[in-house]
């Protein structure tokens, strides 16, 4: 077995093993790790959950004092502790839905999301990075000031674009690749801290 097989086989084995419904839950907890993104008694709004990983990290990175909602267009079997919205991040108005939850901004948006993938890698990447410009028309109305973000893109041409376009409203970017992704991947996550509008 190839050393990226058995890497791969150990998140899985672990996420099985601890009860998230994806190893992708360890990549949430390693960037965490590094940059804080989620505290104790967070308010933390997940776009783009299924199938859930990172809403229950986050859950567990918030503690009881905090908060969590995941939203997404495909069905999201309940997660205990968090509030799951079934809806579509390009419709602002899901907007409404995360204030009435939360009744106030919160501190932490969090987006591992990725389109249906086609094959195609330009027209994939294209949509990916689409869809993290509509993550960022909802964060602009609901993170509150010196919030953080995390978005996971996929690597191409459009990456520099929007790590530019997200760097005007924080203090502090980062680009990383936790040792949870896949090595073969092109996923880079953007962790971004400290929102200043």
């Amino acid at each position: 077995m190839k050393l990226l097989d058995a890497r791969k086989d150990h998140y899985r084995k672990l996420a099985h093993e601890q009860g998230f419904r994806s190893r992708a839950a360890y990549k949430l907890k390693e960037l965490n790790q590094s940059y804080r993104i989620i505290g104790p008694g967070f308010y933390v709004l997940d776009l783009g959950c299924a199938p859930g990983g990172w809403t229950q990290m986050a859950i567990k990175l918030a503690g009881n004092q905090g908060k969590v909602m995941g939203i997404d267009l495909s069905y999201v079997e309940e997660i205990p502790g968090a509030e799951i919205l079934r809806g579509d991040i390009e419709d602002e108005n899901v907007v409404d839905d995360v204030m009435n939850y939360f009744e106030r901004k919160v501190n932490a948006v969090i987006c591992d999301l990725s389109p249906k993938v086609s094959g195609n890698w330009s027209v994939d990447h294209a949509k990916q990075i689409s869809l993290n410009y509509d993550c960022t028309k909802i964060m602009d109305k609901v993170l509150a000031h010196k919030g953080n973000a995390v978005f996971k893109v996929f690597d191409g041409e459009y990456s520099m674009e929007f790590r530019d376009y997200v760097k005007k409203k924080f203090a502090r970017i980062n680009l990383t690749k936790p040792k949870a992704s896949r090595k073969q991947s092109s996923e880079l996550y953007y962790v971004c801290l400290g929102f200043i509008g």
